[in-house]
């Protein structure tokens, strides 16, 4: 297929929605008979909706494989893995396989501020400029994604809860209309990486500022496109966040997410780098085109193999199945894994609670009717108590903090709403997982 008939098939508004797919399922996952007493961990067989769901999928290779976590609280992990790490080659796709998980990264980003909250090095409601001096005056446009001259001053300042819920004013360049996508583009405020291959230029990134502080700094100059605290507006946020992370640390960001985070879960298998020797692990990313896999993302070419210009807090991330398990086990276990307090209860319950500004306005965006805590999306009424995200390459992964289900879906092509798989697995996760708790 040539490049051109590739680069009409995506639009730059979609590639990073992936997170907002996780509604469909989200909706679902609050209600049901999930009780806290559901602790026996059925095999792979007591999840046969689950496992039908990727049956269907590898089977008419609408996806080259899929990998499936599901546990309870602090049960280890039932993993269905299906396909191999490429349409018919590679090694068979398993827990240990590596995928881009891209926004999935934001509850990482979103927790690792959490301890800085709960050691004092940041507060939920701080200003940012006492960390980030350049944002201390910010101009914000009277127009959504109107004009760069027509501004007013902002009427307050930005705060680590804003960026945590994606209420700072600021844009991304794959959401934003205009002439502040092009200004977000020239400036390198760019939400990730996708790919080498000639075809980058059909995902509108730019080239990125040349490390985390310059991103900051640039960021800085340019214009919000909505008041802080008032408007849910996807956005870059979380990648600040992670600047904001480095100066409250005194560490660099990768390397507090490592100490902090994934060296105490046992996270051996997630990176902003992919070392040449876990290639061999790597899936390999698709765009789908006129029904077809086109591969954008092949391991030996991979984007990935090679450093970021900055560890980006927002989309960075390369995991695991069994890694990012880990992390949502944590998560149910309130702070806790294998015996060992990784992050302060309260820190977690605060992290995977609604923490949006009273009043801000979710009309017609992905979370509309839901709340948002750090760095992901919480359910409210029925819905309340699961806390999760997706990513742009169709993974998706939540918890539910009332009775410690958990799920993962593991697998790549772009963009995520090429197909209803989200809301699909959502919904086969609740149908097995309401199963299970009816026979306990």
């Amino acid at each position: 297929m040539a490049f051109r008939e590739f680069d009409a098939a995506f639009t730059r508004r979609n590639l990073l929605r992936g997170g907002g797919a996780l509604l469909g399922a989200g909706a679902l996952l609050g209600a049901g008979p999930l009780t806290r007493s559901v602790l026996a961990q059925p095999a792979a067989s007591g999840w046969p909706t689950v496992t039908a769901l990727l049956d269907e999928y590898v089977n008419s290779r609408r996806v080259a494989n899929m990998v499936a976590t599901l546990g309870w609280q602090q049960q280890p992990a039932v993993t269905i893995a299906r396909g191999r790490h490429a349409l018919d080659a590679g090694p068979e796709a398993g827990p240990d396989s590596l995928f881009r998980i891209y926004s999935m990264t934001k509850p990482v980003t979103g927790m690792a501020a959490m301890i800085l909250i709960a050691e004092g090095k940041l507060g939920l409601d701080q200003p940012i400029y006492d960390l980030l001096p350049a944002f201390r005056t910010m101009q914000v446009q009277r127009t959504y994604d109107g004009s760069l001259t027509e501004l007013e001053p902002a009427a307050r300042p930005i705060t680590v809860r804003h960026l945590l819920t994606h209420t700072a004013g600021l844009g991304y360049s794959v959401v934003q209309r205009g002439p502040i996508a092009r200004a977000y583009e020239a400036a390198g405020i760019v939400p990730g990486q996708v790919t080498r291959l000639p075809v980058a230029e059909a995902f509108g990134r730019g080239r990125p500022a040349p490390s985390l502080e310059a991103f900051a700094d640039n960021l800085a100059r340019l214009p919000l496109v909505a008041q802080p605290g008032t408007r849910w507006s996807y956005s870059v946020s979380l990648d600040l966040l992670g600047r904001v992370i480095e100066v409250a640390s005194g560490m660099h960001f990768d390397q507090f997410l490592q100490q902090r985070l994934f060296d105490p879960l046992g996270m051996t298998s997630t990176f902003f780098r992919v070392p040449e020797r876990e290639l061999p692990r790597l899936t390999t990313n698709y765009g789908v085109v006129a029904g077809a896999l086109v591969p954008i993302d092949p391991p030996e070419l991979s984007i990935y193999a090679q450093a970021p210009a900055f560890p980006f807090g927002g989309s960075g991330l390369v995991s695991s199945a069994r890694d990012y398990d880990r992390f949502l086990r944590m998560l149910a276990g309130f702070g806790r894994l294998d015996g060992r307090r990784v992050m302060g209860e309260l820190a977690v319950r605060v992290g995977t609670s609604d923490l949006l500004p009273e009043g801000v306005q979710t009309t017609g965006t992905f979370v509309d009717g839901q709340g948002f805590g750090a760095g992901g999306r919480v359910g409210r009424g029925e819905q309340a108590g699961v806390f999760g995200w997706g990513g742009a390459a169709g993974t998706l992964a939540f918890v539910n903090m009332r009775n410690g289900l958990r799920a993962s879906l593991m697998t790549q092509y772009m963009p995520a709403e090429a197909y209803p798989l989200t809301a699909a697995f959502g919904s086969a996760v609740l149908r097995d997982a309401a199963a299970i708790a009816g026979r306990s």
